[in-house]
């Protein structure tokens, strides 16, 4: 969701220009998958536009060629740091950082995978988002 969520933002805030935004996962589980469908669901209720995707995998160049590396929770970090080792992450271009604490808040986004509870993700996600938004542009 955060991946079409942070789009929209910078398209209504005509800034889209400014910004490379993508997704990627951290485990293989969902790579080639689509979005899970009740996120789906929760982004067309709030009229956020998507398209197909298919999940990939965060690689070591990814690293150097994004300047943010923004993580929903301390999970996500966990198994990069595992995946493509913690020297990497410790030496790389990116700024790796939770995406709550471009809220000001110090926890995970909410994890609908296990409470079905997609409004509270998009909730925490669309926070951040905006907050990242606001500290970012040029």
């Amino acid at each position: 969701m955060a991946e079409f969520i942070m789009k929209h933002l910078c398209q209504e805030a005509g800034v889209e220009e400014q910004f490379e935004i993508a997704s990627a996962a951290v485990s293989t589980e969902e790579i080639g998958n689509d979005m899970y469908p009740p996120a789906k669901r929760v982004l067309a209720a709030h009229d956020i536009p998507f398209s197909h995707r298919a999940a990939r995998q965060i690689t070591k160049a990814d690293l150097d060629i994004y300047d943010h590396i923004i993580c929903a929770d301390r999970s996500n970090i966990r198994i990069m740091k595992y995946h493509l080792g913690e020297d990497v992450l410790s030496t790389c271009h990116a700024q790796v950082s939770m995406m709550m604490e471009w809220a000001g808040q110090n926890r995970d986004v909410s994890d609908p995978w296990y409470t079905g509870d997609f409004e509270t993700a998009y909730q925490d996600i669309d926070n951040s988002c905006k907050a990242i938004l606001k500290q970012l542009i040029v």
